[in-house]
């Protein structure tokens, strides 16, 4: 009879077993005297957590007698793998109780959970009893460590690991190099690079992913062009995993050419290269092509994640038609996904930005579930239409739900001010932000004040205000403070507010520009004439404004 069961077993792993099948193979084997061979019980054991049945994994665990460290491994790697990480380690601290000790993969996988749940605490309680164990110099284990100390910012410690393992396999140099790449010490990364071919180990694929991973800046397009070389001539360029990478460098390094080319190239591009593609062209604001290689992901057979979905809403909110928004969101509907938060959030930010407030609150009210993000979406989407009260009534619900405002909800509710002329709701705003939830304030929230004041005729107190801030003040806060001087034609105030500006950013026209405004308001020629001719010859550069109409509204 055991033969049967192994054949069947087999052929269960090959087909990616169903749930009603493991269900029914379970129930042969509990019939039999294999119900307690931890072998056995371990395949069922896997079974289960492949398809997401991790209570029946579990009850099946619970109710094995002896459980082998392979068992052990299987239920600790299921619940990790469904980001569980503290039950995995609670499963792990639990072994250690019992007569199986853990082996160098049940190391391995606690590792791993731990950088996953950012643990540190509980990352350095698991390396001391790796090396207790005697793992601490194993391939598997330190390739686990040095993963996890860099994913955590700390590849120094990850270097550490590295330097005392006597003779490091490819998969633990590969782990070195990806660590820098984490970090984005791309320098590291290659001179690892160099001196692992040195030592006469044969880079694989994952060498060149975790190289090209830490190329995350134009300025290191040079870099990356010379690794996409090495590819070409190695024969790795055929890879798709290296040629996603090199999409996502590319798009990254906001060259898009390239990354179109690296694209075209590959003969099956998955849903990982697509969305590199996509968001590099949302980075490069090439907002028309955002949407056309979206519908293009779909007319060949791709399905979107939510971030992707979010991303292109992000480019659909850049134009005045609605017609993209609501297609997306059509789309959106029959993949049934309207319930994702991140997709119904940056619904309500589109139809908020294409002027279709009503479509954004009718998306916010049907959310099954609301959170800090969903919130701020539809707080900001009325605030820029002037509905203060209403944003003010929806931030009065999210406290009454129990959920959290952060420092995007207050920056919401100033900007709902700002536009409502409420000074006296935004200086309380901003007291509660502080006093109340312990909020530490950011420039775009003391932006927000300074326009509060100043557009209210409060110019002496918002530059009270700004003289208040901890040094050094951002420009854009003075900046906030000449405008509200032009609106006001404050030439004595706007006199003092750009010698800060002109101290700053000696090379921005735009301030220039405005003071000069004001002089002219004020019949001051002569100074306008000094400010234009320094404009001229200074090199000075001022970014022409563009306007963006829409005529078929769909």
């Amino acid at each position: 009879m055991f033969p049967v069961f192994q054949s069947l077993l087999s052929e269960v792993s090959k087909s990616y077993q169903t749930i009603s099948i493991t269900k029914q193979l379970h129930a042969l084997i509990a019939k039999t005297q294999l119900s307690s061979d931890p072998f056995y019980v371990t395949k069922i054991l896997r079974f289960y957590a492949l398809n997401h049945q991790l209570c029946s994994a579990r009850n099946l665990f619970d109710t094995t007698p002896h459980r082998s460290v392979f068992l052990w491994n299987s239920i600790i790697r299921a619940y990790a793998q469904a980001y569980k990480f503290d039950d995995a380690i609670t499963l792990f601290l639990q072994m250690l109780r019992t007569v199986t000790k853990p082996d160098n993969f049940t190391y391995a996988c606690v590792i791993r959970a731990c950088s996953e749940n950012f643990d540190l605490d509980v990352l350095r309680i698991v390396h001391g009893g790796a090396i207790i164990s005697r793992f601490g110099l194993d391939s598997i284990c330190g390739s686990a460590l040095v993963t996890a100390y860099s994913k955590l910012g700390l590849v120094g410690e990850a270097s550490k690991i590295f330097n005392g393992i006597p003779e490091p396999d490819l998969v633990l140099w590969n782990s070195m190099i990806s660590g820098y790449g984490y970090c984005g010490l791309w320098d590291k990364g290659l001179l690892f690079f160099n001196w692992l071919r040195g030592v006469g180990i044969k880079p694989d694929g994952y060498t060149l992913i975790g190289l090209i991973m830490g190329l995350t800046d134009n300025s290191l397009l040079n870099v990356g062009h010379g690794v996409h070389g090495f590819c070409v001539k190695n024969n790795f360029d055929s890879n798709p995993h290296i040629g996603s990478a090199l999409v996502s460098m590319y798009s990254r390094c906001k060259c898009m050419d390239s990354a179109y080319i690296v694209f075209s190239s590959i003969f099956q591009p998955d849903l990982v290269t697509w969305s590199a593609l996509v968001t590099g062209y949302l980075q490069c604001g090439q907002n028309e092509k955002v949407l056309l290689f979206f519908k293009k992901l779909n007319m060949n057979g791709k399905k979107a994640d939510s971030i992707l979905i979010a991303s292109v809403l992000a480019a659909s909110a850049q134009f005045a038609n609605i017609r993209p928004a609501k297609e997306i969101h059509g789309y959106v509907l029959r993949q049934g996904l309207e319930s994702n938060i991140l997709v119904s959030s940056a619904l309500v930010n589109t139809y908020s930005k294409c002027g279709f407030v009503g479509l954004a609150i009718h998306v916010f009210k049907i959310m099954p579930n609301r959170t800090t993000i969903s919130y701020n979406s539809i707080i900001l989407g009325l605030s820029l239409h002037g509905l203060a009260s209403q944003a003010f009534g929806i931030f009065s619900e999210m406290l009454e739900m129990g959920v959290r405002p952060d420092e995007s909800t207050f920056s919401a509710l100033l900007s709902a001010c700002c536009h409502a002329g409420l000074v006296h709701d935004g200086r309380e705003v901003f007291r509660r932000m502080i006093e109340e939830f312990y909020i530490q304030a950011r420039s775009e929230h003391y932006v927000h004040m300074v326009k509060l004041l100043g557009m209210a005729g409060e110019l002496e107190q918002a530059y009270e205000f700004i003289i208040s801030l901890p040094k050094p003040v951002d420009s854009g806060i003075w900046g906030a403070l000449l405008s509200c001087c032009d609106f006001h034609q404050n030439t004595e105030l706007a006199e003092l507010v750009a010698k800060q500006l002109f101290e700053s950013e000696p090379k921005k026209g735009a301030y220039r520009v405005m003071l000069s405004n004001i002089y002219a308001g004020s019949g001051k020629w002569d100074e306008v004439k000094k400010l234009r001719d320094g404009i001229s010859e200074n090199g000075v550069t001022k970014l022409p404004g563009l306007s963006l109409i829409e005529c078929d509204g769909g």
